[in-house]
């Protein structure tokens, strides 16, 4: 019996269930969504939901009108609008989907599951430390289903690799190499905010109280009230391939450089390298926002091979073998796998199965980023669990 399976029997077992949903589903129904947080990445799982289809926008809600006004538009003018996440929940859904600010994401998740609502959850899913405690308890203490947006577990080339690696194909791996370059200067273009059409005190939330700032509302991800810069924003995805491949999925000893060189306006460090050792292997990181060149991905660094990925595809390089004969094995990617990882939540809401991307990937990823965070702030290094 597989962990996941021991881990759902123990939970019926032990009675340590919610009520679902009382709508028995088939395969062919069309799902209700309600999409909350209606910016740039809800954009996004919708193009891919559309892919997927046999889904149906039922209501939206956004503290900024023109966006809320853009998914009902979407919706053909079905989709009913909501201000307030609240109002929304209480409407008659088999699933959400939730993109809003990182500050929102356990609280609107949560508030889901207590109101009968499977959950797509992007990533990271936690903002803070705390937190993963009260999302896994949550989601674990109910029957409904949260896919965390770690898309990169139902990307067909990922799950390839992640199979070589635990086969053995590389040897040994004492190292993990991450990365991931962009280029902000490249997304200055932007419309301006209407901001009597804004919400702003709902926007904040529980953040602390603070005049409406326009580069906060579009880049809240480099604010920490908000967000936790790139160790949460794009880290996140690439931990949660090492912690997957290999096999563990908490740090021991961190260590993390972090400046701003470029955006000074910003809270969180726009050029970053850290270090996180793990039991029996290292992984290292770095980034910085005013560059894109060689964007971002993974090396496995094995005694027999090294595993080079990114979203584009993979390539094995054996050791010992000539230049001209490597990569060994190659495999490319033409698909998003957001695609398939939204219809893996889809085929689960209906089926009841756990998704491809569970709670605790999602929270032990977010942790990754949260422990090189709170090391950058701390002086740079810090052992986990911390000492007290």
């Amino acid at each position: 019996m597989s962990d996941q399976m021991n881990r759902r029997s123990f939970i019926v077992a032990t009675g340590l269930t919610a009520l679902a949903s009382t709508r028995v589903l088939g395969a062919n129904d069309t799902l209700r969504v309600g999409v909350i947080g209606a910016g740039g990445r809800m954009g996004d799982l919708l193009n891919s939901a559309d892919r997927v289809g046999g889904y149906q926008i039922a209501a939206v809600s956004d503290v900024y009108t023109p966006r809320r006004d853009a998914i009902k538009q979407r919706s053909k003018d079905t989709a009913t609008v909501h201000p307030d996440y609240r109002e929304l929940l209480e409407q008659k859904l088999d699933a959400v989907f939730i993109a809003s600010p990182d500050h929102w994401h356990v609280r609107m998740a949560t508030d889901a599951i207590a109101a009968g609502k499977d959950v797509y959850l992007e990533k990271p899913v936690t903002h803070t430390l705390e937190e993963g405690a009260a999302l896994t308890k949550a989601v674990r203490s109910s029957k409904q289903i949260l896919q965390c947006g770690m898309q990169q577990r139902s990307w067909i080339h990922f799950r390839d690799a992640v199979e070589l690696i635990q086969g053995g194909s590389l040897g040994r791996v004492p190292q993990v190499r991450t990365y991931w370059w962009q280029n902000y200067f490249a997304w200055r273009n932007r419309t301006a905010v209407d901001v009597q059409a804004l919400d702003w005190k709902s926007w904040l939330g529980g953040a602390p109280e603070q005049a409406f700032n326009e580069e906060k509302f579009y880049r809240w991800r480099w604010f920490w009230n908000f967000g936790g810069g790139a160790m949460t924003d794009l880290f996140t995805h690439w931990i949660d391939v090492v912690h997957w491949a290999m096999k563990a999925d908490q740090p021991k000893d961190v260590l993390m450089l972090g400046d701003k060189y470029v955006f000074d306006q910003w809270d969180c460090p726009d050029t970053v390298q850290a270090a996180l050792r793990y039991p029996g292997f290292d992984v290292v990181y770095e980034g910085m926002m005013g560059s894109s060149i060689d964007d971002g991905g993974l090396e496995f660094r094995g005694t027999e091979a090294t595993l080079k990925i990114n979203r584009s595809g993979f390539g094995v390089y054996h050791e010992g073998v000539q230049e001209r004969a490597n990569p060994v094995m190659k495999a490319d990617s033409f698909r998003d796998g957001t695609i398939d990882h939204m219809q893996n939540f889809l085929d689960c809401v209906r089926s009841r199965k756990e998704p491809n991307a569970p709670v605790e990937t999602g929270v032990a990823a977010a942790r990754a980023g949260h422990i090189a965070n709170l090391a950058y702030r701390k002086g740079g290094q810090i052992s986990w669990p911390a000492k007290v």
